[in-house]
C-alpha cells in the first residue's frame, strides 16, 4: 500500500482512537505526521480528544511535538495547554530538556502556571468571553487518576495544570522547594487526584538528601492532609528507594515515633502501613497499640503490623489477630484473614469469618474473601462450595478469583467455572489466576485417556 494509502488509514485509526493500529501503521510506514482533515497533524487530533494513548503511539513513530503550527503553537504546547498530565506525557517526549531551547522551555512553563495560578474556569471566561457558570465534571485521566475537566462557551479543558507544571519543571530539571510542591498536592486531598500523584512522584524522583529531609518535616505540620502525604512519600520511598539496613533503620525509627504521637485516624493509617514495609522492629508494638483503635482504617493496617518477616508472632500478636477476625469493620476482618492465613492456628476462625464475609452486602468484600478463599490451604468442601456459589457474581474479577480457587483445588466443577468467568479481555496476558486457568485447561488435555 503507498503512502497515501496508509496515511487514511492512519487518520481513520487516530478518529476511532486505535493505539495498536497507529502503531501498527507507522512501523508500516505510514507518515506519523500525516494532517487531518484540518490540515493539522494527527496528533494535534489525539490531543484534542485527550487520547493519551494514541498521542504516545503517534510520538513513538515518529510524530514530532515540537513541529510549528500555522498558528504558531505545536503539539506539545497545546497538549499543555489541555491541562492532561497523562497527554503532556505522551507528547513530552524523551530528553526535552537537552531538545528544547531555553526559550521554548519557558513558555511551556509559563503557560502550565498561567492556567493554574488563573484557575481553569476563570482562564476559559477570560478566552471565550462567557461569563459562566462553567460546568466542571471529575474523570478518568489516565489508569489511575483523576482530573476535573471544565467546560465553558463551547471550550473544554482539564484542570490538571498543576500537574502538568510540576511535571515541566521536572522535566526541565527546575528545583521548585518542597513546601511549594507539597501546596500544590494538598490543594486536592483526594490521592487519585492528577497533582496529588504528580507532586508524589516527583519528590520520589529529586533522591537527595535534602528532599528527604524537607519532606518529612511535614509530619509536624498541623494540617493533616500535609502529614498524610509526606507519610505516603515515606512509604513509597521503601517501595521505591529500599537502599541499605541504615536507611530502613532511619525510616523505621522515625515512623514508629510517629504512630506513637498521631492523632488523625486517616493519617495515623498511613503511617503504619508505611511502617510495615521495613519489617522495622517497631511495628509489632505499634500494631499491639492501635490494634483497638477507633478508626477502622488504622485498625485495616493492624494485622501487616502484626506480621514481620521472618520473625515467629508472638502470643500477644496472634491474640490481637484473633481478635480482629472478629472486628466489626468487614476490610478489617479481611486484613486479618489475610496476614494470618498461614497460621494453622488460627486458620479454622479465618475460614469461618471468610465464609461469613463472602456473602457480604459490599461487593468489593466479596471479591476480596473470594481472593482470600481462593489462596486458603484450607481444602474442606465448604470452601469449594462457597467459591462455586462465588461463579454467580455479576464483576469478572471475582468469578475468576473463585474459578482460580477451584483450578488450585483442581476441582471437578473448574471447567464450568471456566466457562462462567468467560473470554478475558486484553491486559490479563500476565495475570497469575489466568495462567492457572490455562494450566488446569492444559492438564486435562494431557490426561491419559482424553
Amino acid at each position: 500500500m503507498g503512502e497515501s494509502g496508509l496515511g487514511d488509514r492512519l487518520r481513520s485509526a487516530v478518529r476511532a482512537g486505535d493505539a495498536q493500529a497507529v502503531r501498527a501503521l507507522t512501523e508500516q510506514g505510514a507518515p506519523p505526521d500525516t494532517a487531518d482533515a484540518a490540515g493539522l497533524p494527527v496528533l494535534c487530533a489525539a490531543v484534542a480528544a485527550y487520547d493519551a494513548e494514541v498521542a504516545a503511539a503517534l510520538v513513538e513513530g515518529g510524530a514530532d511535538p515540537d513541529r510549528v503550527l500555522p498558528d504558531g503553537s505545536t503539539p506539545l504546547w497545546r497538549a499543555v495547554d489541555g491541562g492532561s498530565p497523562a497527554v503532556v506525557s505522551a507528547v513530552l517526549g524523551t530528553e526535552p530538556r537537552l531538545r528544547l531551547p531555553e526559550a521554548a522551555r519557558h513558555r511551556l512553563l509559563h503557560l502550565a502556571r498561567d492556567w493554574y495560578e488563573t484557575g481553569a474556569a476563570e482562564k476559559l471566561r477570560r478566552r471565550t468571553g462567557d461569563p459562566g457558570p462553567a460546568t466542571t465534571v471529575r474523570v478518568q485521566d489516565d489508569a489511575y487518576d483523576r482530573v476535573d475537566e471544565v467546560s465553558l462557551g463551547g471550550h473544554v479543558v482539564r484542570a490538571g495544570h498543576g500537574a502538568v507544571l510540576t511535571s515541566l519543571e521536572w522535566a526541565f530539571r527546575v528545583l521548585t522547594p518542597v513546601g511549594e510542591l507539597i501546596g500544590r498536592a494538598v490543594e486536592h486531598p483526594d490521592e487519585t487526584h492528577v497533582t496529588w500523584s504528580a507532586v508524589s512522584w516527583v519528590l520520589l524522583q529529586r533522591r537527595s538528601r535534602q528532599t528527604w529531609s524537607a519532606v518529612v518535616a511535614h509530619r509536624h505540620h498541623p494540617a493533616p492532609a500535609h502529614r498524610r502525604l509526606a507519610a505516603e512519600y515515606l512509604r513509597m520511598h521503601a517501595l521505591c528507594h529500599p537502599g541499605g539496613h541504615d536507611d530502613a533503620e532511619k525510616r523505621g525509627t522515625l515512623l514508629a515515633s510517629w504512630a506513637a504521637e498521631e492523632t488523625d485516624g486517616g493519617v495515623l493509617a498511613k503511617v503504619v502501613a508505611a511502617l510495615t514495609e521495613d519489617d522495622h522492629p517497631g511495628q509489632e508494638p505499634a500494631g499491639l497499640r492501635h490494634a483497638g483503635h477507633t478508626d477502622p482504617r488504622v485498625r485495616r493496617e493492624v494485622p501487616h503490623a502484626l506480621a514481620v518477616d521472618g520473625v515467629p508472632r508472638s502470643p500477644a500478636a496472634r491474640d490481637a489477630l484473633h481478635t480482629l477476625l472478629g472486628d466489626p469493620d468487614a476490610r478489617v476482618r479481611i486484613s486479618a484473614c489475610s496476614v494470618g492465613m498461614r497460621d494453622d492456628g488460627l486458620l479454622p476462625a479465618i475460614t469461618r469469618a471468610l465464609l461469613v464475609l463472602a456473602g457480604d452486602r459490599d461487593a468489593g468484600v466479596r471479591g476480596a474473601a473470594a481472593a482470600a478463599l481462593a489462596a486458603s490451604p484450607d481444602r474442606t468442601p465448604r470452601v469449594a462450595d462457597t467459591l462455586v456459589s462465588l461463579l454467580d457474581e455479576e464483576n469478572r474479577l471475582v468469578r475468576l478469583e473463585a474459578a482460580h480457587g477451584l483450578a488450585l483445588r483442581d476441582d471437578p466443577r473448574t471447567a464450568e467455572a471456566i466457562a462462567r468467568v468467560g473470554p478475558l479481555p486484553p491486559g490479563f496476558d500476565d495475570d497469575h489466576r489466568a495462567h492457572a486457568l490455562w494450566r488446569w485447561r492444559r492438564r486435562q488435555e494431557d490426561a491419559p485417556g482424553t
